[in-house]
């Protein structure tokens, strides 16, 4: 989607102040390395989807300060005329690596890796988090959920709640990319090609002298698409007889058959059962029963072992805004400069909380696949120039208790950080939203069931390759 306003003026205010500081000590062209990473997963989960890359780079391919900018800037009093005429002239020219959209990640991974001039890196810091923050936590939600619905179809229906428009759309996005069929929220389709999809709201049935009436006046505009909402007034005692008997009346001779009626409220299980019975006995075991109304993967998951009669749900609230974490919580950090020879020099971020020390230097991240399962074995950072040969055992070990170790064979290594940016030019290979959604529903599959559990899930391994974590060791003891 072509942004129509333009966003590089969307940065904490730190990066500009940095970035003068950088341009006033003559450190403007020094080549630094940046990582986007997180620590956590959301909802104790196993895994997370990476989502928000295609959004990021229409970013960056506009990045670019215009006049209106600049004169703000100059207001501060602040920055040195020299630094905004810099911006004024700005032009994007970094190299930037990303994991593809819908790859299950962990923590501790790069999964966005910006090298470039100090000052351009430091620049897009706010962005990057944003997007990709957004964007994998609203996917990695959206994941839960359709899981827990087990196949059956879920829609994203959550615009009116989410945390502004760009929250809606980009949220739709993102949802459909982690497995929701579709959206109610009409500009996505449009800009991105999800489908959207809706019939009424309780208005349209109150708008009649009677529910009755409402149903009948909404089947004979939509015969062919009649989805009939029945819990305005009382879904067993009038909504699904109402419904039953505009099927009866109005669709059932013109040769139409009804596509659903929806719940929105009320025990979902007992009500789905009722509605499902009285359903079937008018002759309508094709009409599909649609839920809506605050679900979440546990809801969903616990009215399904229930025996609720539910085709498909209409998820909103708590998927376009997490709401059981709302926070997915990645960093950017340095973690290398060049010299004026060109060599990398790691740096690092200590903590009294080891999960808060970052991994040095530019680095590579494989995924390693067991060729007879073709299930992911582990994860392994390494450094840039380093390449895993899968035809050669291979050595892993936990960097956090390094005396675990396993050597594996028969298997096959993958780079996961593709280049999306070279040189500030970009090469980013556009897919559709259909495109990385496969993507993403074939990832997971290679992923072990026992990782995708909601409670307790096995812990996938992200290891460090010998050199990268040597390196990290010596700047440890070093320090």
């Amino acid at each position: 989607m072509k942004r129509n306003i333009n966003l590089t003026m969307l940065m904490d205010f730190y990066e500009l102040t940095m970035a003068n500081g950088y341009f006033e000590n003559g450190m403007k062209d020094t080549i630094t390395y940046f990582d986007m990473f997180f620590r956590r997963i959301p909802d104790g989960g196993g895994f997370a989807i990476m989502a928000g890359v295609e959004p990021l780079v229409e970013y960056l391919r506009d990045l670019s300060f215009d006049d209106e900018d600049i004169a703000f800037l100059r207001e501060k009093n602040i920055f040195c005329e020299e630094f905004l005429e810099y911006l004024r002239n700005f032009k994007f020219s970094c190299d930037v690596w990303a994991v593809a959209e819908g790859t299950p990640i962990f923590p501790g991974e790069p999964i966005v890796t910006v090298r470039g001039p100090a000052i351009e890196a430091q620049l897009i810091e706010t962005m990057v988090l944003l997007t990709i923050n957004h964007q994998s936590l609203i996917a990695t939600k959206a994941n839960r959920i359709v899981r827990a619905a087990e196949g059956r179809p879920v829609m994203e229906f959550g615009s009116r709640r989410a945390q502004g428009y760009d929250g809606a759309i980009y949220g739709a996005r993102a949802a459909y990319i982690g497995g929701c069929v579709g959206t109610a929220c009409t500009i996505s389709e449009r800009d991105h090609g999800i489908p959207a999809t809706g019939t009424m709201a309780h208005s349209w049935v109150q708008m009649f002298p009677t529910e009755l009436d409402a149903f009948r006046a909404y089947a004979k505009i939509y015969p062919d698409s009649c989805s009939l909402l029945v819990d305005t007034y009382d879904v067993l005692k009038s909504g699904i007889p109402n419904a039953i008997k505009v099927f009866d009346e109005v669709l059932a001779p013109g040769g139409h058959r009804p596509k659903g009626i929806r719940i929105d409220s009320g025990d979902m299980t007992y009500l789905s059962k009722k509605a499902r019975k009285m359903l079937d006995e008018a002759g309508y075991p094709d009409c599909k029963i649609i839920a809506s109304n605050a679900l979440d993967e546990y809801i969903i998951r616990d009215i399904i072992m229930q025996g609720a009669q539910i085709d498909i749900f209409g998820v909103g609230e708590r998927l376009i805004t997490s709401r059981s974490e709302p926070v997915f919580g990645g960093v950017y950090k340095l973690v290398g400069v060049e010299d004026e020879n060109g060599e990398i020099i790691p740096k690092i971020k200590l903590s009294e909380n080891i999960e808060k020390i970052t991994t040095p230097g530019f680095k590579q991240l494989w995924r390693l696949f067991d060729n007879e399962s073709g299930k992911a074995m582990a994860d392994v950072i390494s450094l840039h120039e380093e390449v895993i040969d899968g035809n050669a055992p291979y050595e892993l070990f936990d960097p956090e208790h390094i005396w675990k170790r396993k050597t594996i064979e028969n298997f096959t290594p993958r780079p996961l950080l593709e280049p999306i940016f070279e040189k500030g030019k970009c090469v980013y290979k556009e897919r559709t939203v259909e495109e990385i959604r496969n993507f993403r529903e074939a990832s997971v599959d290679e992923l072990w069931a026992e990782v995708c559990r909601f409670e307790n899930p096995h812990k996938y391994y992200v290891d460090l390759s010998q050199n990268l974590w040597d390196i990290k060791n010596r700047l440890l003891v070093k320090k």
